[in-house]
């Protein structure tokens, strides 16, 4: 079994590119964002659930409506709250499962929601990625094609940035003056030789 290594940063900071930074190297990448969208669209007993707390528009064709979905709980932190319940059990489970079939010696859990879900239990490590606010939300607004209320309300629902890189054992930045890969690897060499 892999030792889990969590990597996580505010929404826009670039997760996923430090995430294919380190795939590069080797190491394998668990991808909770896209693993918990999977488990909505398969999991039948979810899906009653989640149109029971979201209404039958949560579904389109048979798959999840993320913008529905999006449009009810970023603008209501209880509704937040119930889906990430729902979501986050199934989610961190699938992540222990796959970590316990990986043979490298360390693996990483990329999810934005580390300390917000309390799902850093089974983690040994925290990578944060940091980035400017404004670049934040530039990135999401282009990559979403959504507008700036909409990318501040979803970061409303995040740990502030400063604090969240606090939390984290290391820090990578992100800020397109920084190069990553250096990064990346200075801290790969860090976490072998704590193994």
């Amino acid at each position: 079994m892999s030792i889990i290594v969590g990597l996580t940063g505010g929404i826009g900071a670039g997760k996923s590119q430090v995430a294919k930074v380190f795939a590069t190297i080797g190491i394998p990448i668990f991808d909770a964002d896209a693993t918990a969208k999977t488990i909505m669209n398969t999991n039948e007993s979810l899906a009653q659930q989640l149109i029971q707390h979201f209404g039958a528009a949560t579904f389109k064709d048979g798959q999840i409506d993320r913008a529905h979905l999006a449009s009810i709980v970023f603008s209501n932190p209880t509704k937040l709250s119930i889906l990430n319940s729902l979501v986050h059990p199934l989610t961190i489970k699938a992540a222990a499962e796959w970590a316990a079939i990986q043979i490298s010696p360390y693996v990483i859990k990329e999810a934005a929601l580390f300390f917000e879900s309390g799902s850093t239990q089974g983690v040994s490590k925290i990578i944060g990625v940091s980035a400017p606010l404004s670049l934040r939300i530039h990135r999401v607004m282009q990559r979403d094609k959504c507008g700036k209320q909409e990318v501040e309300k979803r970061m409303a629902n995040q740990i502030d940035e400063s604090i969240k890189m606090k939390l984290c054992d290391y820090v990578i930045v992100n800020d397109d003056q920084h190069l990553v890969l250096p990064q990346v690897l200075a801290i790969h060499e860090q976490i072998l030789a704590s193994l």
